[in-house]
């Protein structure tokens, strides 16, 4: 009788364990990445979304896929007109995103911000309740960097 509620509580606490590890690996993804735009790199050499994508993707450990990597860029004149809203992502019939993320990696002295989600897949969400939080069944990851442009020529 004991058995079973143990089970789900070790796999649902296993669950989470694997979940802020994620989270943790797409932040450092996210940090590593942007690095290219606070120093001028990426303005300068006009890396382009998808290319800033790939970028991103190749800071990625094998156990995300880049296909599943959602990037958003934005930048602005100071922090307090930089959108620090949740961003919220929309499914199509089949659970696949449908936003249009942006890509504005600003000029030297702008202040950018730079988000990096996953959908993390949820195996047996009842374990947890909550843990899933998308529409499709699957849980945000949410990796946000924001920094100022340092000023590059």
């Amino acid at each position: 009788m004991l058995v079973a509620p143990l089970m789900a509580l070790v796999l649902g606490s296993l669950q989470l364990a694997i979940i802020f590890f994620a989270g943790d690996t797409l932040q450092s993804v996210a940090t590593t990445t942007s690095r290219q735009l606070m120093v001028g790199s990426a303005q300068t050499s006009g890396m382009t979304k998808s290319q800033f994508h790939t970028a991103v993707c190749s800071h990625a450990p094998a156990f995300f896929t880049c296909s599943g990597l959602l990037v958003d860029v934005q930048s602005a004149n100071s922090y307090s007109s930089i959108s620090t809203t949740t961003p919220t992502v929309t499914y199509d019939v089949n659970g696949n995103p449908t936003n249009a993320w942006s890509y504005s990696p600003g000029n030297a002295g702008d202040i950018v911000i730079v988000r990096v989600m996953y959908n993390w897949p949820v195996v047996g969400g009842g374990l947890v309740p909550g843990l899933a939080n998308q529409s499709n069944g699957a849980h945000l990851l949410v990796a946000t960097t924001v920094l100022k442009n340092e000023p590059y020529q």
